[in-house]
Parts: structure tokens; C-alpha cells; sequence
């Protein structure tokens, strides 16, 4: 249940503070971590699986379309589920290794979302300017364009991106909820594990009995509707790292929060925020804020 700002001004408060205790984090991070692979905090073309890359190249061309770039991707179902290739492997493999010398650092941490405990907030660590931000700009915007124009996907103006973790020790699975985002990237960065299988359900509805299965790939991302309901089943054995990045349209939810689906009442917040902002459609936003209905 959301409630409005005035029936619930403690939850606003809340979540403001969130946002204040992470930019502190931020801050000690920046001055004290010592980082085991900086390069791979700067996005390079060397990254990108060459499929991938040959997707992004397909997009950008003038007589690119839809039924053209689904001959580049796996479809699960009608729901609207794809697979592509993301990543090289000796990225992924460079990448936890950086999360993991991070996790075992005696740097302060913040949980990724409210459902995942163990993870990493990938702004805190300094990979939004110049790793995730151009990943959504320049390499995922002209995908979802083509694949979610419904939903905002050629005007994804921000993000939320982390990394979950799961371990047998740890979080194991991750029951079924739908993202504050217009478009979610999932990729599987490793490491070696079994079970732990995706399952979606439908749009913005509770789940039902006709459910998508979705084995995860190592280096493999999947593009989905925020608002479909997912979940995950529990590892077997092993040790599971993905990247999540909400992707999120100021022109689509400004209308219409998705997460309490009413008309947002606005409170400024700090960065990205919840994605929203008060500016004119067509304009880049200035700032953005946090719905304070949710």
C-alpha cells in the first residue's frame, strides 16, 4: 500500500536519509579504497562481447527495426523476455574480482535494494559517470528503442544500478517482485554455480500459475518490462553474481509512478533519485527527484 507524502511523511524521511548516509559512503570510498582493477571502472568497447557490439551497430543503422533486431536475440514467450550477449568473459571475470576485493575491504557498504542483502551499490563505488551511464547512453538506448518504445526505451534518461550476490551462506534466491524501473538489464557475471533459475510471470499482475522459466548465462544479460513480476529460485551449490540495472524514462513515469501508480508527488532529492523530474518533457532534466508516494 503507498501512501502520500501527508498520510506518510516518516517513509519520505526515510528515504531521504538513505540517500544522505549513501553519498557519505560514496565520499569515504572515493578517498581511502584501493581498487585491484581500475580499468575496468571506465567503459571500453574491449568490454563488450562482439555480438553485442554488432547488435548496438544494427540499431544505430537508418533501416534498423524490430523484427531485424529479434534475428540478434532469444525470446521467451510473448512476454517480452530477451537475451543478447553483454560482456566478454575476461571482463566479468576482472569485474568480481574488483566486487570481491571491494566486499572483503573494510569500506562502509550499503544493501543494493530492499530485498538483497549482499551486493554492491555500483554509484557508491564510482561506476556510474563514466561505466554505467554511457553502457545505458550510447550501447542499451538504441535496443530498448527499438524493443520498448511503449515504455520510454529511445528516452531511458536514468538509472539505479548493482550487483547482487548469492551464495549458500548468503541470500539464495529472490522471491517474486517487479523493479522501479521502465526496463531492467539483467547479466550474469559469474561465477560458477548451479540452479537458481529466473522465473517470470505477467505484467504488472500477481503471480499466476503461467510462469516463464529463464536459465541464466554467464555473460549473457536479459531485457525485461520492469513492471513483469520475477523472481528467482534458490542456488543449488556455488556462488551466483549478476548485474542489475533499473533503467528508467522521466517521460513515462512522470506521468504515472509504477510503483504506487498514481500521479507522483514530487521531494527533490540528490543524483538520479527515483527518476523522476520537473521539467518540461523535451528538456534534458536538471534534477531529479524521489516520488514521495512510495
Amino acid at each position: 500500500v503507498w501512501a502520500a507524502m501527508t498520510d506518510q511523511p516518516e517513509e519520505v524521511q526515510r528515504r531521504k536519509q538513505l540517500i544522505h548516509q549513501s553519498a557519505e559512503r560514496k565520499a569515504i570510498i572515493a578517498s581511502r579504497y584501493k581498487r585491484k582493477h581500475p580499468e575496468v571502472y571506465i567503459l571500453q568497447d574491449s568490454f563488450l562481447a562482439p555480438e553485442f557490439l554488432e547488435i548496438v551497430s544494427y540499431c544505430t543503422s537508418p533501416d534498423a527495426h524490430l523484427d531485424g533486431l529479434l534475428r540478434y536475440t532469444e525470446s521467451f514467450s510473448d512476454k517480452r523476455i530477451y537475451r543478447l550477449p553483454v560482456f566478454t568473459e575476461e571482463f566479468c571475470r576482472a569485474f568480481v574480482e574488483e566486487l570481491e576485493n571491494f566486499e572483503q575491504s573494510d569500506m562502509p557498504k550499503g544493501r543494493p535494494n530492499s530485498m538483497n542483502n549482499y551486493g554492491v551499490l555500483l554509484n557508491e563505488i564510482g561506476m556510474d559517470e563514466n561505466f554505467v551511464t554511457p553502457l545505458r547512453e550510447k550501447y542499451l538506448r538504441p535496443i530498448t528503442a527499438l524493443l520498448y518504445p511503449d515504455l520510454g526505451g529511445a528516452c531511458l534518461d536514468s538509472h539505479k544500478a548493482f550487483v547482487v550476490k548469492y551464495t549458500l551462506h548468503e541470500d539464495l534466491d529472490l522471491s517474486s517482485h517487479y523493479d522501479n524501473a521502465e526496463v531492467t538489464l539483467n547479466v550474469s557475471l559469474g561465477k560458477d554455480f548451479t540452479e537458481g533459475n529466473l522465473y517470470f510471470g505477467d505484467f504488472r499482475q500477481v503471480l499466476g500459475t503461467f510462469l516463464t522459466w529463464v536459465e541464466h548465462v554467464g555473460t549473457q544479460g536479459l531485457l525485461h518490462r520492469g513492471g513483469q513480476i520475477h523472481g528467482a529460485l534458490p542456488i543449488a551449490s556455488g556462488e551466483r553474481w549478476n548485474l542489475i540495472v533499473w533503467m528508467r524514462a522521466s517521460t513515462i513515469r512522470n506521468r504515472l509512478c509504477p510503483m504506487c501508480n498514481q500521479k507522483p508527488e514530487l521531494v527533490e532529492a540528490e543524483g538520479f533519485g527515483d527518476g523522476f523530474t520537473e521539467t518540461a518533457e523535451d528538456d534534458v532534466p536538471e534534477t531529479v527527484d524521489l516520488c514521495s508516494l512510495w
